[in-house]
């Protein structure tokens, strides 16, 4: 469910729904994302759609469902998303589905699906979508959970990684969180396969120490154990070979071109050999963003990508050099909070007050047309006191009141309220919209008119 906040609008720690016999619960480790957190989800949207816009990324968003092949192929049978907490079943027709945990594989089978291939390459797309992993619910770790992400397709240069990472640091940097790069090149398949013989005998020496999933990971995927946070895992890695060491010279030339790009772009980074990104579809390049000074725990990492040359191969026989950077927006949102980050709200700009039935029937017409014109208007009309209103165009900070009672039908006028100083003005009826037009022009950007205006 979703963190209670207090005063300040400060995360605090999950906690257990009261339960109520017969009342509807949210599902374990789903929540509500409630209106008092909307500034800060649209300020975070906001800030990712401008940043991947203005570099030239296309907008893409795939199905909530795909194939569970799709992942199985994609993401490794033997990772612990596929193997532990994909959300899986078989449908009325007999196919095996799942919910997406990533969406780096949908975006490689769209790009085959609907020809992109054929666009001028490289094909630039990003998306903020809601993923789904069986993990064990924490403190801003969600079963349903919502990531931003860059993703470029047909382009080999190591320029295109270390882009990568610099739009990925430009929206943390957006709401003042220092971050630093760890990265790392895992190699090809040229390199890594005599990487891995390495890795495995050094683990295999130190079996005893692994703990269980570890023992599994020597068998099926040994670069997954570096990645381990069990402390006795952790350790035994700190003395394993590094995969930069046993780099082909391609890949080499490739990590040192990204290496100086990320340089020349000021974007801070650490040469991490623990970084592999425990996913099968990387190759060479693959980092994580964290903010700085933040550490390296388990629930540190802000995102993660790197390359992945060899995934669209998979799926259509062709390969398509390609690399991605994906992020949480919770985690994002986390940091925002922890930085006191304000978001910017959108208030009213006119609040139309109402005495009588026939005042509310044409104030609806005048509400009508100011919205028509773009001007952001509110209104209690369900209300008949005029206390209670004005106290609701309180509460939203209006700039202006507008009032219609008995005595203004009768002369085919309306009150003009200024909120702040409280100075009350009558005004021609007919005269209302020229008239808020000019008092808002003198306080704000005057709201973009439609072409043709519309009358009272």
């Amino acid at each position: 469910m979703m963190p209670q906040r207090n005063q300040q609008n400060q995360p605090q720690p999950d906690l257990p729904p009261e339960k109520v016999k017969g009342q509807p619960q949210l599902l374990r480790g789903m929540r509500d994302i409630l209106p008092a957190d909307q500034p800060y989800w649209d300020a975070a949207v906001s800030a990712i759609e401008r940043i991947a816009t203005s570099a030239g990324f296309q907008k893409i968003e795939t199905p909530v469902l795909e194939a569970a092949s799709l992942f199985n192929r994609s993401v490794g049978q033997d990772t612990d998303i596929v193997d532990k907490e994909m959300y899986t079943f078989i449908d009325r027709s007999g196919d095996k589905l799942a919910l997406r945990p990533e969406n780096t594989a949908s975006v490689a089978r769209a790009y085959l699906e609907h020809g992109m291939v054929s666009w001028p390459q490289p094909v630039k797309l990003f998306y903020v979508s809601s993923f789904f992993r069986h993990d064990r619910p924490q403190a801003g770790r969600y079963r349903e959970f919502w990531q931003f992400g860059f993703e470029v397709l047909g382009d080999v240069q190591p320029v295109v990684d270390a882009l990568i990472a610099y739009h990925a640091a430009s929206v943390y940097r957006e709401f003042g969180i220092p971050i630093n790069v760890h990265i790392n090149s895992i190699g090809d398949k040229a390199c890594r396969p005599g990487y891995l013989k390495l890795l495995t005998d050094y683990f295999k020496s130190r079996k005893n120490s692994l703990c269980e999933d570890c023992k599994k990971r020597l068998l099926k995927n040994p670069l997954r154990i570096l990645d381990c946070k069990e402390p006795d895992c952790h350790t035994v890695s700190l003395d394993a070979p590094q995969t930069v060491d046993h780099l082909c010279d391609a890949c080499r030339d490739h990590f040192v071109h990204v290496l100086e790009y990320l340089g020349e772009l000021e974007v801070p980074y650490t040469l991490d050999s623990r970084i592999v990104r425990g996913l099968d579809y990387y190759t060479r390049t693959v980092f994580e963003v964290y903010e700085d000074g933040g550490g390296e725990g388990a629930q540190s990492a802000l995102g993660g990508g790197g390359r992945y040359d060899d995934l669209v191969e998979q799926f259509g026989n062709r390969q398509v050099p390609a690399a991605g950077f994906a992020g949480g927006i919770e985690r994002l949102i986390t940091k925002m909070h922890e930085r006191q980050y304000a978001p910017k709200v959108s208030s009213p700009d006119i609040f139309i007050g109402q005495l009588g039935e026939p005042a509310r029937k044409k104030c609806l017409k005048l509400y009508d047309v100011l919205r028509s014109l773009n001007i952001k208007v509110a209104e209690s009309f369900s209300k008949d006191g005029l206390k209670s209103q004005l106290e609701a165009a309180n509460r939203l900070s209006v700039k202006f009141a507008l009032i219609i009672g008995q005595k203004e039908i009768m002369d085919d006028t309306i009150l003009i309220r200024d909120m702040e100083s409280g100075i009350q003005e009558v005004v021609d009826y007919k005269k209302i919209v020229p008239e808020i037009q000019k008092r808002l022009s003198k306080s704000t950007v005057v709201p973009t008119a439609p072409a043709v205006t519309p009358t009272l």
